[in-house]
């Protein structure tokens, strides 16, 4: 039965490589990943990653795990800036900000960890250079469609986006003390032009950009935990949700919560950040509405 088991796997990851869905230099499910997929033992597991490298198909990487065989990684003298930066993102993409390192970088593009840092001085820049990077794929229409909501709104969707294209983004980046760096401010500058013709100053412009700004990031905040607890329990929101249901219903008839157990009993609200964000969004968008409505009274420093 066991041997059955690991060559199911083997074949079935096989499969993948060939298929090119799994490509060289890509992980491959991780030992306990394996277990979580085929409900077998970390026995048959590991057997089946010993099948893999000896056939060849996949290499053990220090730092990294397992990956698919066949990917020649970069000399140190064709590394750069760029290369180190995108290779952090696709780390923290994959596994979480936890994960990062240099030491974690280098063993990922085959580099010496101290290679690194002729390129980039240490891991407060290279966080810097990550959102500069990440924002930079935040793509806005080329000119503005001339009515404010529309406008406001096609640049937070478009945040939205980035934020779930790189769950760790949310909260690298901060609100008090902001990072300067290009195109934060790039996007700051757009969310401000939106409201071009609107009669408000440039002070009230600001805090509508940094109140959206603040609203998108602090939904997005919750996409790093979540991929976390995906990766941790094996488990989709939804999976965790309904393994849940049973523990909520009780916990709402304990404490007397009629409006959590008309929820429980209707079963059809979704908790779904995706859904939390366009409700929230529209409110926010309502209430600048009602703020350009009327005059705007001045909040800048005194003139005259």
């Amino acid at each position: 039965m066991t041997e059955a088991a690991y060559r199911r796997i083997v074949a079935e990851i096989r499969r993948r490589i060939e298929a090119g869905e799994l490509r060289p230099g890509e992980r491959v499910p991780s030992a306990r990943a394996i277990t979580r997929e085929w409900g077998v033992a970390i026995a048959t597991a590991t057997k089946a990653h010993a099948v893999l490298r000896d056939e060849g198909l996949t290499t053990a990487r220090p730092g990294v795990g397992t990956v698919v065989a066949g990917a020649a990684p970069p000399r140190d003298a064709d590394l750069d800036r760029d290369r180190i930066v995108a290779a952090a993102i696709a780390i923290a993409d994959r596994d979480g900000m936890a994960e990062l390192s240099m030491r974690r970088i280098a063993a990922d593009l085959g580099v010496a960890t101290m290679s690194l840092y002729r390129h980039v001085p240490g891991r407060d820049e290279l966080v810097l250079a990550m959102i500069d990077a990440a924002l930079g794929g935040l793509r806005v229409p080329p000119r503005y469609l001339g009515d404010w909501r529309a406008d406001l709104a096609v640049c937070c969707r478009a945040m939205w986006e980035v934020f779930q294209r790189h769950p760790w983004l949310a909260s690298s980046m901060s609100l008090t003390r902001p990072q300067m760096v290009p195109n934060a401010l790039r996007l700051g500058e757009w969310l401000m032009g939106s409201l071009n013709g609107t009669g408000l100053d440039v002070f009230h412009r600001m805090l509508v950009e940094v109140l959206l700004f603040t609203f998108v990031r602090g939904v997005a905040s919750g996409l790093e935990p979540e991929a976390e607890a995906r990766r941790d329990s094996g488990l989709t929101d939804d999976e965790w949700m309904d393994s849940q249901e049973e523990a909520f219903r009780q916990v709402a008839t304990t404490i007397n919560a009629p409006h959590f157990a008309q929820l429980a009993a209707a079963h059809e609200f979704e908790f779904d950040l995706d859904v939390l964000f366009e409700f929230g969004l529209a409110r926010l968008l309502d209430g600048i509405g009602a703020l350009i409505g009327p005059a705007v009274p001045p909040i800048g420093p005194a003139t005259g």
